[in-house]
């Protein structure tokens, strides 16, 4: 048993100093990947058990000028890394064909190589997506495509900087982050207020165009199972796999966010009747596939009951009375 366990601790030892790229040996959290797995699980542990556990009884954050900055910064921070992704490869002698990880200390090769470990640092900056969720007590918004997708994606990319910092495997991050320009745009302009809501009518696309970037990264990955290119097929099924589970993952999604829902939409518009004997819906459901217009929040107490009087003192026409015997 013991002989079992050095021989893994030694293979271990060697693909970590052997196996690895030297020039990122030394960089933050890059030496062993258990710091960013302790990461991870710590997000996961914190998003589904104890944040919810401690906002259990306290009232939600408003969060509004801090979700504007926090937004901002990303639109900004997924823009630079989108543009060091094309100037520092894409946009010139990266081949989209076959394109090896140049391990040289070549200016444009340690530029990709920061580039992708700044992609990677972005990934723990996204978890604050989900920390503002359970703060402003939205636990219904923490599904677990949410949660497998911003908790897996910083062990996924910690080994691709490890490993293959740049060539093939990096135009996953050129699409990614050209995504999350656009989702963190429409993000900051849903913080701005209701006022906003007429102009965020594309939301449902954002997943569309997130399931077009895993095809595109599938078929971009699994050519090379086809393709005799100096790049370690290893990560290609890595890279090719994970754009298949986020693709499926995502693919549900829309199918119960939206096409699911709009069947439940149309049917009650053709059947639906107001129990008061209200006139057959005919507007559908306004912003459907949308933030509402007004979120419910915790806070919001419900009128239990209520009375207008009906005395013939003129000053108590307008009275109402609202009973508080009972809690909302």
């Amino acid at each position: 048993m013991s002989f079992l366990v050095w021989h893994i601790y030694d293979g271990y030892r060697d693909l970590m100093e052997n196996k690895s790229d030297p020039r990122v040996n030394d960089w933050f959290l890059m030496s062993s990947p258990f710091p960013t797995l302790a990461i991870c699980l710590t997000y996961a542990y914190f998003v589904k058990v104890l944040g919810p556990k401690l906002m259990e009884n306290r009232k939600p954050f408003d969060l509004k000028n801090i979700l504007i900055v926090y937004n901002f910064i990303q639109v900004i921070f997924s823009a630079w890394l989108f543009y060091e992704c094309l100037m520092a490869g894409w946009l010139s002698h990266y081949s989209f064909r076959c394109q090896p990880v140049d391990y040289s200390r070549n200016p444009m090769a340690m530029r990709m190589a920061r580039g992708c470990w700044w992609y990677y640092i972005s990934k723990f900056t996204e978890f604050l997506d989900t920390i503002f969720f359970v703060l402003r007590k939205k636990n219904d918004h923490i599904s677990t495509l949410h949660v497998i997708h911003h908790g897996v994606m910083p062990m996924s990319v910690w080994f691709g900087v490890k490993f293959t910092p740049g060539g093939h495997s990096s135009f996953f991050g050129l699409l990614n982050t050209f995504v999350h320009i656009i989702m963190y745009t429409y993000y900051l302009l849903a913080a701005l207020g209701p006022q906003m809501q007429r102009y965020l009518w594309w939301k449902k696309y954002l997943t569309a165009i997130q399931m077009i970037q895993f095809v595109l990264v599938m078929l971009h990955a699994f050519q090379l199972l086809f393709t005799d290119c100096n790049y370690p097929k290893a990560f290609v099924w890595w890279i090719g796999l994970h754009a298949v589970m986020f693709y499926f993952l995502f693919s549900n999604f829309y199918k119960e966010t939206y096409l699911k829902k709009r069947k439940r939409e149309e049917k009650l518009q053709a059947n639906g009747t107001a129990k008061n004997g209200y006139k057959k819906l005919t507007t559908g459901v306004c912003f459907a596939g949308q933030t509402p217009l007004y979120e419910t929040s915790n806070d919001v107490t419900e009128m239990k009951k209520g009375y207008t009087t009906t005395e013939g003192d003129s000053q108590l026409r307008n009275r109402a009375f609202i009973d508080s015997s009972k809690k909302a």
